[in-house]
């Protein structure tokens, strides 16, 4: 059970909009130095559909994340994609209204990911290429 301290800082936060959390969420990574991306499940070796069948491929180490869908909060997106490619907010703005586009490109799975993951929380569709 949460104290009653734990009990109101839930009812504040759940009195937060959507830019307001994820405003919170950005000042608390930056004060407490951590990245709050949501964690990516790893499957087990041989789970993979058709493990084991054939030469292993190479994995790839360099992805390109690729803007599929703006999807409903433009105005999100585009704050998420000024954060992760440091463009002024009319390149930005280019960037998420020409989708498909490229965001990044030759980054690290894990860059890849993370990026995926902030996008997709702002409601875009992402593909890893």
């Amino acid at each position: 059970m949460a104290s009653e301290k734990l009990n109101q800082i839930i009812e504040e936060i759940s009195s937060l909009t959507v830019l307001e959390l994820s405003e919170l969420v950005k000042a608390l990574e930056d004060k407490f130095g951590v990245q709050a991306s949501a964690p990516v499940m790893a499957m087990a070796p041989g789970a993979m559909p058709g493990a084991g069948a054939g030469p292993a491929e190479e994995e790839k180490t360099s992805f390109n994340v690729v803007l599929k869908e703006v999807g409903p909060n433009k105005i999100q997106v585009i704050k998420e994609i000024r954060s992760i490619t440091n463009l002024g907010l009319k390149e930005a703005k280019e960037l998420v209204d020409k989708a498909p586009s490229k965001v990044k490109e030759n980054v690290s799975k894990d860059e890849a990911e993370e990026i995926k993951n902030k996008l997709t929380a702002a409601g875009a569709v992402v593909e890893l290429e």
